[in-house]
């Protein structure tokens, strides 16, 4: 229930802030046109009838301002944009209109406020999403190079591309032939190619020991050794889950699948219920994560050497709990197999299922 008298909409940018604040006692509307300095803002809505709460939508200017008001003790709410409500009917969107739209929602508790990372969380995520750019950027840096080969008829037979042996060839039988081809100024394209591949791949790298690092002795470890349990989720995997989740205890079993956007969208009106592919919605980092983790659960389970050396770190309870996902979810795809389900339907349900494995082990301490 809203108890604060003035009610403090935001509408954040990285240049201006528009404010609207309401009086719930007189009624007053106040508008303010400021500059994103925290102070600044403070400074504004330490002025208005007290007390006071803010809201502002979540975005790329990140949760800075929410916790230079929190300290100030002014209650500030962290809004999910695609929660809000918005009038149907309204076709004039503003900044002055979206600030006094979220203060009104604010005074009515209409709004859905996202969960706060501490600021050690938030750098961590911050570093897991840089690895996954880094991955991005080495895929994009592979594909450009071999397909510069492929158009002058240059393919790789040898077995498994960007291994130690790939890389001999592409620094001899391969360029070699796109000299003999293209003529030496073609080179200059490989070489710049070539070199931005290494400088990815070192990135990369780099990343995956800093990430190997923090994982075996922060915050996180105990979260990690206990996902590290399940088929598919690697030390690295582990560790991304368990920081763009962050608090795995405001979820349940069932609704940890929404928030990954792993349910299915519905459109459902008296008798009539129409489900259709998944929402895609909430964290698009975890879905990924997910789905690829899936499809290890496909093969017969055997535990291997990797998963008996992660079970040895984690609790017995965990051990015991990621032995019987694994073998739940390994009959699971057998059953979609038999069905003759296609792979995308039977992933997407695996990872559904999946996250609710990994809820299950993250929170096993306190069932």
């Amino acid at each position: 229930m809203f108890t604060e008298r003035t009610s403090v909409g935001l509408d954040v940018h990285a240049r201006s802030v528009v404010a609207a604040a309401i009086d719930g006692v007189t009624g007053e509307l106040f508008r303010s046109r400021l500059t994103p300095a925290y102070d600044d803002v403070g400074s504004w809505v330490g002025r208005l009838p007290g007390p006071v709460a803010v809201a502002y939508e979540a975005g790329p200017t990140g949760f800075g301002l929410y916790r230079h008001l929190s300290a100030a003790g002014i209650r500030c709410e962290v809004v999910a944009p695609s929660k809000l409500q918005k009038p149907a009917g309204d076709r004039v969107k503003t900044d002055a209109k979206d600030a006094l739209h979220l203060a009104r929602l604010l005074r009515l508790d209409a709004i859905t406020p996202v969960a706060i990372p501490s600021i050690d969380q938030e750098a961590a995520r911050d570093m897991v999403r840089a690895r996954e750019d880094a991955r991005g950027d080495l895929m994009r840096a592979r594909h450009r190079l071999s397909k510069l080969l492929l158009r002058y008829g240059i393919v790789y037979y040898g077995g498994k591309a960007w291994t130690g042996v790939h890389d001999h060839w592409l620094r001899h039988d391969a360029l070699d032939r796109l000299t003999a081809a293209g003529g030496r100024s073609i080179r200059v394209t490989f070489d710049n190619d070539y070199d931005a591949l290494l400088t990815t791949l070192a990135r990369r790298d780099r990343l995956d020991v800093l990430i190997e690092q923090m994982a075996a002795d922060s915050e996180f470890t105990p979260i990690v050794r206990r996902l590290g349990c399940l088929r598919g989720i690697g030390l690295l995997t582990a560790f991304a889950l368990a920081v763009e989740v962050g608090d795995w205890h405001r979820f349940t079993g069932r609704s940890i699948g929404s928030f990954v956007g792993l349910v299915p969208t519905e459109h459902s009106s008296g008798a009539t219920r129409v489900q259709g592919p998944i929402t895609k919605a909430g964290n698009g980092h975890a879905r990924r994560l997910l789905v690829e983790a899936s499809w290890h659960h496909r093969s017969a389970y055997r535990p291997s050497k990797a998963m008996h050396e992660r079970w040895a770190l984690a609790p017995a309870a965990a051990r015991v709990r990621g032995d019987e996902g694994n073998r739940r979810l390994h009959q699971r795809w057998v059953k979609f197999i038999e069905r003759k389900k296609r792979h995308q339907i039977a992933t997407t349900a695996i990872a559904r299922e999946l996250a609710g494995w990994c809820w299950s082990l993250a929170v096993i301490d306190d069932m």
